[in-house]
C-alpha cells in the first residue's frame, strides 16, 4: 500500500529507477526542489551537480552515447532551461538518447508571463522529437515510459518534459511505475538483403558509409566482419570514427572537414554508395556535393533505423528501415552467393595509412609530432572528447579511434562539448583513459565543469591548444576576406593557472618535445591534468591550410 505521503516527485524518481536510470545530470533549481528531495539519499542514482546547464545537457548527450539509454539531465525553468537547449540540440544532430526535464512554473502561475515561465513544447518543439508537460501526476508512469520509449526508438533522440513545481507535491496515489522499456525489434527484411547483395555484386566500385543513428558494438563487430569478407572500402560519416576498428583492412577513413583528398576521390568514383547508420548530413557530404541527394551515376543502398529518415534528403536505391545492429549481424551472416570479393579495401585502408601518420609540419608546437607523442602513450582504447574548433582536425586526422565508444564529439559543431562530455565517460567508464581536447575558444564556453570534475575525483586529461584566436572562424576569414581579421582575436587567460586554480595539476607548453614530457608527468599522476598547449595561428589545420596560404588563394 503506498504511503499517503508519497508525491508525484518520489513516483518520478520510482519510474527512473525502473528504467534503470543510475545517474542524472543537474543544476539544482527551486522549480523542482520536491525531486531533489526525492533523490536525496537514492541507492540506484547518482546525483552530479554541474555548473552550468549547458554543460549538464552535454553530459547526459554524452551519456546517452555512450549507453544507448537516455541520458538524464534536471535544470530549472526559463534561463536553466534555455542555457540547457543547447545540448538538446547537440542530442537532436546527433541522433542521441536524451531526456531533459525541466521545473516549470505552477500551473496557477500559467500564461501570465510569470517568473522565468516559456512554454517548453513550443520552445523546444523543434528540436526535440517529443516535449510536453506532466499536466498530472497519475500519469507520470505513462509519460516516462513513452519519454524512454521515444528516444531510444527509431533514430534516438532527445525528450523534453516540463514539470510545474506544484504539481511535483501532489499526492501520487497509487500509480505505479511502468516496466522496462525496450528499443523495438527491428529486423532486416531477408528479400532487401538479398537485393542488397544482387546490387553490391553488380557494382564495380562500391563504398560503404557508416556511423549514427542506433550504431554500437554489435553494429561495429558484425559490420567489419560483412565489410572485410567483401573487401569493401568502409568511410566512418563526419565524427563516427570509433564505428569500425581502425585496425580493420577495409577501414579507408573518415569524412567531414578536411578528409584524404584519395578518399573524397574514391566516393566520387564510386558507382555504389552503402550508407549505413548515415544520415549522410552536411559535414560528412561537404554540403551535400561529395553526393548529391539525386545521385546520379550512383547506386545508394540506405540503411537506417527510422523509417522517416529513409528518402527525406536522398532517394534510396533500395532502402532498409532496421536496427544497425540487427542488419550488421544478418549481414555479416548471410551467404553472399556469388559476391566476389573487392581488392579495393586494401587499397583504401593503406591508402589511410599514410594519410594518417603523422609527419613534422615545422612549428615549434608540432601537432602531428604531439598527436605522434599522444599515439605513443596514451591506451589505444582511449575516449576522446571534443567540442568544435579548429584544433579537432589534428586528432580526426591522426588519432586511431580503436576502442568503443572511444569519440565523444558532437557532429553538429558546438563548442564546450568536451570537458562535459569527458566528465560524463569517466564516471560511465571509470577504467578507461579519458582525454578531453579542447580549442582556446572552445575550453572557455564550460571550462568551469572543471569543478564537477574535480569534485567528483574524476581522472582525466585535458589538453587545451592556444592560438589566441577563434581558429575556424578565422580560417573562413581569410579565405573570404583576407587580410581584414574582425572579431576573431582572443585575449586569453593563463589556462594552466586557470585549471591550478580548479584543483588540476597543470603545465605549459610550447613544443612537441615538451607536450610530450608532458604528457609523460600528466600520466604518472593522478586526477584533472591539463597541458596548455601554445600553437601558431600561421598553421589553421591538419590538410596544411595556413594564413598567408588562404591570404593568397584570397
Amino acid at each position: 500500500m503506498p504511503s499517503m505521503s508519497r508525491t508525484a516527485a518520489d513516483l518520478l524518481v520510482e519510474c527512473l529507477d525502473s528504467q534503470e536510470c543510475s545517474r542524472i545530470f543537474t543544476v539544482p533549481g527551486e522549480s523542482f526542489l520536491p525531486v531533489l528531495d526525492a533523490l536525496h539519499g537514492h541507492a540506484t542514482i547518482e546525483t552530479v551537480t554541474c555548473r552550468q546547464e549547458g554543460g549538464a545537457a552535454f553530459m547526459a548527450c554524452a551519456d546517452g552515447a555512450i549507453t544507448g539509454r537516455p541520458g538524464v539531465a534536471f535544470v530549472t525553468r526559463g534561463p536553466g532551461a534555455t542555457n540547457a537547449s543547447i545540448g538538446v540540440h547537440v542530442a537532436f544532430q546527433d541522433s542521441q538518447p536524451m531526456i531533459l526535464f525541466v521545473g516549470d512554473v505552477a500551473r496557477g502561475m500559467r500564461d501570465r508571463e510569470g517568473f522565468q515561465e516559456i512554454d517548453f513544447p513550443a520552445f523546444f518543439g523543434p528540436i526535440a522529437k517529443w516535449a510536453a508537460k506532466i499536466e498530472d501526476a497519475a500519469r507520470i508512469p505513462e509519460y516516462i515510459a513513452r519519454a524512454y520509449a521515444t528516444a531510444i526508438s527509431g533514430r534516438p533522440g532527445p525528450v523534453v518534459l516540463a514539470l510545474p513545481e506544484d504539481m511535483l507535491s501532489d499526492p501520487a496515489g497509487d500509480a505505479a511505475p511502468r516496466p522496462f522499456v525496450h528499443r523495438p525489434a527491428q529486423s532486416a527484411c531477408p528479400d532487401a538483403l538479398s537485393a542488397m547483395l544482387a546490387m553490391i555484386g553488380d557494382a564495380a566500385s562500391p563504398v560503404a558509409i557508416i556511423g549514427g543513428a542506433g550504431w554500437d558494438n554489435k553494429a561495429r563487430e558484425y559490420f567489419t566482419a560483412f565489410a572485410e569478407r567483401l573487401g569493401i572500402p568502409v568511410a566512418a560519416a563526419f565524427r563516427r570514427q570509433d564505428a569500425i576498428p581502425p585496425s580493420s583492412a577495409v577501414y579507408a577513413g573518415n569524412l567531414g572537414y578536411g578528409p584524404n583528398p584519395q578518399l573524397v576521390e574514391r566516393i566520387k568514383a564510386a558507382d555504389l554508395i552503402l550508407a549505413v547508420g548515415a544520415r549522410l548530413g552536411e559535414a560528412t557530404t561537404d554540403g551535400y556535393t561529395l553526393i548529391t541527394p539525386d545521385h546520379p551515376g550512383q547506386v545508394l543502398i540506405h540503411v537506417h533505423p527510422d523509417p522517416e529518415e529513409l528518402n527525406r534528403v536522398y532517394r534510396a536505391d533500395l532502402a532498409i528501415c532496421a536496427n544497425i545492429g540487427e542488419f550488421a549481424e544478418c549481414a555479416a551472416l548471410w551467404d553472399e552467393g556469388d559476391v566476389i570479393p573487392f581488392d579495393a579495401g586494401a587499397e583504401a585502408h593503406q591508402s589511410w595509412l599514410e594519410w594518417s601518420t603523422p609527419a613534422s609540419d615545422g612549428t615549434a608546437l608540432d601537432l602531428p609530432l604531439c598527436l605522434a607523442a599522444a599515439r605513443a602513450k596514451l591506451p589505444a582504447d582511449s575516449v576522446i572528447c571534443n567540442g568544435a574548433g579548429n584544433f579537432s582536425g589534428w586528432w580526426h586526422r591522426y588519432w586511431p579511434y580503436a576502442g568503443w565508444p572511444s569519440q565523444l564529439a558532437p557532429t553538429c559543431g558546438a563548442m564546450g562539448y568536451g570537458i562535459p562530455a569527458a566528465v560524463a565517460a569517466k564516471l560511465r567508464l571509470p577504467d578507461r583513459c579519458v582525454v578531453a581536447v579542447a580549442g582556446d575558444g572552445d575550453f572557455l564556453m564550460n571550462g568551469q565543469e572543471l569543478a564537477t570534475a574535480t569534485q567528483y575525483g574524476l581522472d582525466l586529461i585535458v589538453i587545451v591548444v592556444d592560438n589566441s584566436a577563434y581558429g575556424t572562424i578565422r580560417m573562413h576569414q581569410e579565405r573570404e576576406f583576407p587580410g581584414r581579421v574582425s572579431a576573431t582575436d582572443l585575449a586569453n587567460p593563463d589556462f594552466a593557472a586557470l585549471a591550478r586554480a580548479f584543483g588540476a595539476w597543470a603545465t605549459r607548453v610550447e613544443t612537441a618535445d615538451a607536450f610530450g614530457a608532458a604528457l609523460d608527468d600528466a600520466l604518472g599522476r593522478t586526477g584533472v591534468r591539463l597541458i596548455h598547449c601554445i600553437s601558431d595561428i600561421e598553421r589553421l589545420n591538419a590538410a596544411g591550410a595556413t594564413v598567408s596560404g588562404l591570404r593568397a588563394k584570397g
